[in-house]
């Protein structure tokens, strides 16, 4: 369910912010990074690539500060 509401939010024209930012930051602490894993798995993407090609500015940088939070 995380996986496919994040790829449909940034998939085609536009992104839905709403759901991007729902799904990254209710998942932040709990399994994000597992999420990131199958996320790559599944859709041959990364996410984090994926959040840079389809945001910027601080919007971009907030994004990606969380999703890059866990990594160890």
């Amino acid at each position: 369910m995380f996986l496919q509401m994040l790829y449909w939010s940034m998939n085609g024209i536009g992104t839905n912010d709403d759901a991007l930012i729902r799904v990254i930051v209710t998942r932040a602490e709990i399994d994000l990074q597992a999420i990131k894993m199958e996320f790559q798995r599944v859709y041959r993407e990364d996410l984090e690539d994926m959040i840079s090609s389809d945001t910027s500015g601080n919007y971009q940088r907030f994004l990606l500060a969380i999703v890059r939070a866990g990594h160890h």
